[in-house]
């Protein structure tokens, strides 16, 4: 059997496209970039894309069909997924204004590695968006003759570029000169970043199935 290179192509393609629009990820990585510096960023980057690995799995179970049609389990998703955005936005606008790298301590920011992969683990898996993307995505692009080894090629290597992406990201906004520019907005850069999350929290309330 033949690897399906064009459909292949096509869902990258749409994935892709997908992931580097800003959204809850996004906004999560950059204020983990300059707020905890890198090694938050790529550890919250690592669970993002391993929460893409659970999207894909109910998706291809069957599971995501029955969350997509069920108006109740929807729901709960949606109102958990928008709770914890607020929560983030709390949690943003009552964090003291992020400090220079020399002023950061290395070995709590060791010790929260599993702290910031469950944020972007979170962050991810609660969007109810991410439900209907995935469903959007197989059934539109992905033929119903399609092995089922294949299917899990395809949600390893999204999983993958979205990791490849977020770790772009986290690089780019630790850098130092990127990263100290942030630094001058001191408090107002968790203000912006707050209000980012509770904005995002009113478009994930706001999310209807279709």
């Amino acid at each position: 059997m033949t690897f399906p290179w064009f459909e292949f192509a096509a869902l990258m393609l749409a994935f892709g496209i997908n992931a580097v629009i800003p959204g809850a990820d996004f906004a999560m990585v950059l204020r983990q970039s300059i707020a905890h510096g890198r090694r938050a960023a790529l550890f919250t980057s690592a669970g993002i894309a391993t929460s893409i690995l659970v999207h894909g799995s109910y998706t291809l179970l069957g599971i995501g069909v029955i969350v997509g049609q069920s108006l109740l389990l929807f729901n709960i998703i949606k109102w958990v997924g928008a709770a914890y955005l607020v929560w983030l936005a709390i949690s943003a606008l009552r964090s003291p204004a992020p400090k220079p790298p020399a002023e950061e301590d290395l070995a709590s920011a060791r010790r929260g590695d599993f702290a910031a992969f469950a944020l972007g683990f979170l962050t991810n898996l609660l969007n109810p968006k991410a439900v209907l993307f995935f469903l959007a995505l197989f059934s539109t692009l992905v033929s119903a003759h399609t092995a089922g080894d294949i299917k899990v090629i395809y949600v390893l290597c999204m999983s993958l570029m979205l990791f490849a992406w977020f770790a772009l990201v986290s690089v780019f906004f630790t850098t130092a000169s990127v990263r100290q520019g942030f630094f001058r907005f001191g408090r107002w850069f968790n203000r912006v970043t707050g209000i980012t999350f509770i904005l995002l929290a009113v478009r994930v309330a706001l999310a209807q199935q279709h």
